[in-house]
């Protein structure tokens, strides 16, 4: 005679539940903007791919990943933006050799843009302290204009703040901190409604594809005149002054020193990864336009890619 045990399905949920979970192979830090997004995936599917690795994408800005790349529990972050992040670098990659970047870098800029509205009153960034001329930028009726200046969790946000303070703008501007899928949204119904507005602006960037933006002109790049403290002061935006442009600007890839030992196929895989700035806007447009998912636009990303993902793992 047999006996047959019945076990309930909440029960054996719970016992699933309580199994440990198999550890992925390695961690990428994954930023909080489109383009970083879609590259995060796109290594992760092309390193399954060629080296039978499964990564974990984690949410994580840029100075935690760092943190986690000398730890040990980050393995690549794919959007190192320089000068943004410079003083990572010389504490991480420079004089501790933890991280290493990638020799390969897309250049990039950034700084202050307009709506063609915005762009026939506000040319200038001395106009930008001009309150009868930023009072047009003016959406809640309290006598002072908005200027969205970044995310929240930006280090080039808290930058913004710098500039806006050091240039004067900030007695006459709100400053605003928030999502960009919810500034790019502004953006949109800016144009499509005639409502004039100064925000600030990365390239590349699918904005660009989308809308005829002015950049706002200001004084060259002058490192005299550009002081920014560490963000690890936690009063470094008070103790921080900047009067021109920001320098010229690139990101690259960047990987723990010791993952690179242990894998230095993969290390050279992530040395020889070559996007370009038109594909990075693409990208953004993909996943911030088309809404595409990251994970879905990277798979078909690589499948349409495979030659050239094949000659990232040959070289």
């Amino acid at each position: 005679m047999s006996i047959t045990v019945r076990v309930p399905l909440l029960a054996f949920a719970a016992v699933l539940a309580a199994l440990p979970a198999v550890a992925a192979d390695l961690v990428i830090a994954m930023p909080n903007w489109p383009s970083g997004q879609a590259a995060a995936n796109i290594l992760k599917v092309g390193i399954a791919k060629k080296f039978g690795l499964d990564a974990e994408v984690k949410t994580l800005g840029t100075m935690s990943a760092f943190v986690g790349l000398d730890s040990g529990d980050v393995d690549i972050q794919p959007e190192v933006w320089q000068p943004n992040f410079n003083d990572l670098v010389k504490k991480y990659v420079t004089d501790k050799g933890a991280v290493t970047l990638s020799s390969r870098a897309v250049p990039a800029w950034q700084g202050l843009c307009a709506t063609p509205e915005a762009a026939a009153t506000i040319k200038t960034i001395a106009d930008l302290s001009d309150p009868e001329k930023t009072k047009i930028l003016d959406t809640d009726g309290d006598g002072r204009g908005e200027l969205w200046i970044g995310a929240q969790e930006w280090l080039s946000t808290g930058i913004e703040r710098v500039r806006a303070n050091s240039y004067g703008y900030a007695n006459n501007l709100t400053l605003v901190e928030a999502e960009e899928e919810v500034a790019m949204a502004a953006v949109d119904a800016a144009v499509a409604t005639g409502q004039p507005m100064v925000f600030y602006c990365y390239a590349p960037h699918h904005v660009f594809e989308l809308h005829q933006l002015v950049r706002i002109e200001e004084p060259a790049h002058d490192p005299a005149k550009w002081k920014i403290v560490s963000a690890q002061d936690p009063l470094w935006v008070t103790k921080s002054s900047a009067t021109t442009a920001w320098d010229a600007a690139e990101f690259r890839i960047a990987y723990a020193t010791a993952f690179g030992k242990k894998h230095p196929d993969v290390a050279s895989f992530l040395q020889h990864v070559d996007f370009s700035p038109e594909e990075v806007t693409k990208m953004s447009y993909a996943l911030e336009v088309e809404r595409q998912v990251p994970l879905e636009f990277a798979t078909k990303w690589v499948e349409s890619n495979s030659a050239r993902v094949d000659g990232w793992a040959k070289q």
